[in-house]
C-alpha cells in the first residue's frame, strides 16, 4: 500500500488493495495500474429499491477518490469510478458497509453464495411470520364470532396475551430486515421505502401492546395482532417472489461471468502440469482443457479435436466443431475431448470480456422512465409520511387508537415499491430474454427508443449479405498477372477487418496458402472509401516503394467496370492496377426477416457505399422498395438526419466498421458481432450470431417491453389513486393496505417476469 493511505477499519477488505485483484472485477480507464483511473464493477447486499440505491451513491461519493458512482437497484449492481492515485478498494467497500449495504466484487465466487443465503433467510422469516400469524388468526377468530356473554373477560384477556406472545418472532426476528433499512435511512438523514414499513410495525405493535397490558388506557382496547401478523406475512411473500424473480434475470449477467474457470492446468517449463488461477495466464501460454470445463482464454487448439459451446458468445445454438489448429473463445464450453490450447488473447483481449462489459454497462444504466420513476420516488415518500400524519391527528380527537392505525394503513398502502420497480424490472427481463437470443442490449434506454421507430435501415455488405463476399473476377492491367494483382490487394487488405478486405485475403489464402511477398507501411483507411499505404517488395530499395490505393473507384480515382456487381480497385502512382468483382449473397434469412418487418408496420431501407446498381439489385432480391447506392459516410448521415426530420424514427443496422457514426445518429442501431470487434461498436444492440431475424424479433421485444413498462406505472398510480383515500377515511385496515402494498409490487415483478420468457413479442403488434 502506498504511503499516505489509512489502513482500513475493516481486514475483510484489505486483499482487495493488491493491484493484481483490481482487473477481477474492474478495468483500468488510464494511466498505470498503481496510479490510473478505474472502473469496477460490484454486487450490492440488501438492496432492494430505489431509496437503497440512492443510500449506496451517497456513502460511496463520500469517498475521497472516488469520481462517480451508478447504482441500479433492480440489477442489485453498482460501477465505482476511482483514482487509484487517491483511495483503495477498501475504503469505499468499506464506506458501503458501514452504510448498511455490503459490497462483493463483480464476479466473486462468493457472490452466488451469498444470494442463496439471503434467499434461505428470507424463506426462514417468511416461514415463521407465516406460522405465527395462521395461530393469531386462530386466536383472533373467536373474539370476532363470540357475543356478549360468550366468552369470560379472563379468557379474553388469555387470547391477546398468546396471540401478542406470537406476534413477538414476528416483530424481532421476520421484520428484522425493515427495521434495519429503516435505521440506516433515519442515520443517514435519509427516507427510504422501509421507514413507512417499519413505522407502521412498531406503531400497530405499540397500539396493541398498549391494549394488551391496560385495556382502559388512552389508545383504548382494541388489539390488531392478527393486522400485524398478515402484513408482515404479506409483505414478506411480495418480497420473496421479488427475490426469486430478480435472482433468475439480474443473475444471468452473475452466470455469464461465472463461465470463467477458477483455475486451469497450464504447461510449466518442466514439460510438468500446473493448477494456476485463471487471471495468472498469459499470451503464449498452454493450457489443458478438459470436457466440461470453460476455455479460460482465447486461443488456438495446439493437441486434439473437440467440440464447444459458443451460444452465449457467438449466438450459435449448436455445438462447434473445433479441430486442431481451430481458434477457440474464452467462456465457451469444452464438451467432447480434451484438448491443449495456446493463449493468445488474456483478460480484457477476450471476445468474453467484451461481451461481459457490455452487458455489465447495460444492467447499470437506467431508462428514462426509471430515472423519472426514481425522482417521484423520493418526494413521494416524504408526502406519504406527512399525509400519514394528517391523517392521525384528523382521527386523534375521536379515537387515539383509531388515528394511530389509519396512520399506519396510510403509510403501508402508499409505499412507492411498486413506481420504482415498473421500469427496471421490465427493462432487465427484456434484456435477459434478448441476450439469450443472441442480441446484446448496450443501453437500457435504447429498448424504449426501439419500441417507437417506425424505418429500419440496413447497410449492405456484411449486413444485409454474408459477412464476408467471395472473389468472382479479376481485371487487371496490360502485363500484370490476375495472381499478382490479388497478391498486391491481399497484401493492403490484410491491414483491415472490412468484409470486402476480408474477402481478397481469404481469396488468396485459398490459392496460395501463403503470406503475399509485400512489405506494407504507413497505412491509412478512410471509413466507407478504402485503404492506402506505401507497399515494396523484400529487398527492394526505398526507391522501389509506391504508395497503392486499394478501395472505392472514387477513392482510386478510375473509372467503375460497367457492370451491377459489387468490385473494388487497386490503384498505385501510375493509375488503375486491377479491379476485383465480388459475388454476395443475402443472408439466408434476409427475405423472411424484410417481410417481418414490414409486416410490424415498418418501412424498410438499404444505403451501401457500393455502386447504386449493385446497391438495388440486393435490394430487390430481400424485397426493399427503397435503396441508395454509392453512400459515403457522411452521405448515410445525411440521409439520416433528413429522414428524421421528416418525424421519422429510424433503427440502423450495420457492420460497426465504416457505420460508426450512422449507427450513433439512429435513435436505436443494431451491429453485427461478427463484423467488429465489440470494444469498436457503437451499437445500442450487438447481434452475436448471424441471423438477420433478431431484429424484427428484438423490435418486437421491445414494443411489448414498453406495453409491460405502461401497464406496470399505469397499475402503480391506479393503485395509489385508489386505496390512499380509503385509507385516509379508515376503511382500509393496516392487514389489508399490507396485502394491497405486496400485491401491487408483485403484480408489477410478474408483468416483467414474462418479457423474461421472451414471449411477449410473438403477439407484440404495432
Amino acid at each position: 500500500m502506498q504511503a499516505g493511505f489509512a489502513p482500513p477499519a475493516d481486514a475483510r477488505w484489505q486483499a482487495l488493495d493488491d493491484p493484481a485483484e483490481w482487473p477481477a472485477f474492474g478495468q483500468l480507464a488510464q494511466g498505470e495500474a498503481a496510479s490510473g483511473e478505474w472502473t469496477s464493477q460490484v454486487m450490492v447486499q440488501g438492496m432492494h429499491c430505489a431509496a437503497c440505491a440512492f443510500t449506496v451513491e451517497a456513502a460511496l461519493r463520500k469517498v475521497s477518490g472516488v469520481i462517480d458512482v451508478q447504482v441500479n437497484a433492480a440489477s442489485q449492481r453498482a460501477q465505482v469510478v476511482w483514482s487509484a492515485a487517491a483511495t483503495r478498494p477498501s475504503r469505499w467497500f468499506e464506506a458501503s458497509a458501514a452504510a448498511g449495504y455490503p459490497l462483493l466484487p463483480s464476479g466473486s465466487q462468493f457472490a452466488s453464495a451469498q444470494r442463496s443465503r439471503d434467499l434461505r433467510m428470507a424463506l426462514w422469516r417468511w416461514l415463521v411470520s407465516g406460522l405465527c400469524m395462521m395461530q393469531v388468526m386462530m386466536y383472533a377468530y373467536p373474539a370476532y364470532i363470540a357475543r356478549p356473554g360468550d366468552m369470560t373477560a379472563d379468557a379474553a384477556q388469555l387470547l391477546r396475551w398468546a396471540s401478542w406472545v406470537l406476534t413477538l418472532p414476528v416483530v424481532l426476528f421476520s421484520c428484522g430486515p425493515f427495521f434495519r433499512s429503516a435505521w440506516r435511512d433515519l442515520r443517514m438523514g435519509r427516507v427510504g421505502m422501509d421507514l413507512p414499513v417499519a413505522f407502521g410495525v412498531l406503531v400497530t405493535f405499540a397500539v396493541s401492546s398498549a391494549a394488551t397490558f391496560d385495556a382502559s388506557g388512552a389508545l383504548g382496547r382494541e388489539v390488531y395482532f392478527d393486522s400485524l401478523t398478515m402484513f408482515v406475512f404479506f409483505l414478506l411473500t411480495g418480497r420473496w417472489f421479488e427475490a426469486r424473480l430478480r435472482d433468475r434475470t439480474a443473475g444471468a449477467l452473475e452466470a455469464l461471468m461465472n463461465r470463467l474457470p477458477d483455475s486451469i492446468d497450464r504447461l510449466a517449463a518442466d514439460g510438468s502440469w500446473a493448477r494456476v488461477a485463471v487471471r495468472r495466464l498469459a499470451v503464449g501460454d498452454v493450457v489443458c482443457v478438459r470436457p466440461g470445463e470453460a476455455f479460460p482464454a482465447d486461443g488456438t487448439v495446439i493437441d486434439g479435436a473437440t467440440s464447444a459451446d459458443e451460444a452465449l458468445l457467438t449466438g450459435e445454438s449448436r455445438p462447434v466443431e473445433h479441430p486442431c489448429g481451430d481458434r477457440v473463445l474464452a467462456g465457451s464450453h469444452n464438451l467432447s475431448a480434451v484438448v491443449q490450447v495456446r493463449v493468445e488473447s488474456v483478460g480484457e483481449g477476450t471476445r468474453f470480456a467484451q461481451i461481459v462489459r457490455l452487458m455489465e454497462s447495460a444492467a447499470l444504466r437506467k431508462p428514462r422512465l426509471a430515472l423519472l420513476a426514481d425522482r417521484v420516488a423520493r418526494p413521494f415518500l416524504a408526502a406519504v409520511l406527512a399525509s400519514a400524519a394528517l391523517s392521525a391527528l384528523f382521527w386523534w380527537h375521536t379515537d387515539p387508537g383509531k388515528a394511530l392505525m389509519v396512520a399506519v394503513a396510510v403509510l403501508i398502502v402508499t409505499c412507492p415499491c411498486a413506481l420504482s420497480l415498473a421500469t427496471p424490472a421490465a427493462m432487465l427481463a427484456s434484456a435477459g430474454a434478448l441476450a439469450r437470443g443472441g442480441v446484446l442490449t448496450s443501453n437500457l434506454q435504447a429498448l424504449e427508443a426501439l419500441a417507437t421507430v417506425d424505418t429500419v435501415v440496413f447497410d449492405k455488405t456484411g449486413t444485409l449479405t454474408g459477412d464476408i463476399p467471395r472473389l468472382e473476377r479479376v481485371y487487371c492491367r496490360p502485363g500484370l498477372r490476375p495472381g499478382d494483382a490479388l497478391e498486391m490487394a491481399a497484401a493492403l487488405a490484410a491491414q483491415s477487418l472490412h468484409p470486402v478486405a476480408l474477402a481478397l485475403t481469404n481469396a488468396w489464402q485459398a490459392q496460395f496458402r501463403a503470406s503475399p511477398g509485400w512489405h506494407v507501411a504507413q497505412v491509412s483507411e478512410t471509413a466507407g472509401l478504402g485503404l492506402e499505404g506505401l507497399m515494396r517488395r523484400p529487398n527492394a530499395g526505398v526507391q522501389a516503394a509506391r504508395r497503392v490505393r486499394l478501395g472505392a473507384s472514387t477513392f482510386c480515382n478510375v473509372a467503375p467496370l460497367a457492370v451491377d456487381a459489387a468490385q473494388v480497385h487497386v490503384s498505385d502512382e501510375d493509375g488503375w492496377v486491377a479491379s476485383f468483382l465480388l459475388a454476395e449473397e443475402l443472408r439466408p434469412d434476409a427475405i423472411a426477416a424484410v417481410a417481418a418487418l414490414r409486416a410490424q408496420g415498418l418501412e424498410v431501407r438499404l444505403l451501401s457505399g457500393d455502386r447504386d446498381g449493385a446497391a438495388k439489385d440486393v435490394a430487390a432480391r430481400a424485397g426493399i422498395d427503397f435503396a441508395q447506392g454509392d453512400c459515403t459516410p457522411e452521405k448515410k448521415l445525411d440521409v439520416l438526419w433528413r429522414l428524421q426530420a421528416e418525424g421519422r424514427r429510424i433503427a440502423m443496422v450495420g457492420d460497426g466498421l465504416n457505420d460508426g457514426p450512422s449507427l450513433a445518429r439512429a435513435n436505436a442501431s443494431f451491429a453485427f458481432g461478427r463484423s467488429v470487434p465489440l470494444s469498436r461498436a457503437r451499437a445500442d444492440f450487438v447481434v452475436l450470431g448471424d441471423r438477420l431475424a433478431t431484429i424484427p424479433e428484438a423490435i418486437a421485444q421491445a414494443r411489448g417491453t414498453l406495453r409491460v413498462v405502461r401497464q406496470n406505472l399505469g397499475w402503480a398510480a391506479c393503485y395509489n389513486a385508489l386505496c390512499v383515500p380509503l385509507a385516509v377515511v379508515g376503511w382500509l385496515p393496516a392487514w389489508l393496505a399490507g396485502l394491497g402494498m405486496a400485491m401491487s409490487s408483485l403484480v408489477v415483478v410478474l408483468n416483467a417476469a414474462r418479457l423474461a420468457r421472451g414471449t411477449i413479442h410473438r403477439n407484440a403488434g404495432h
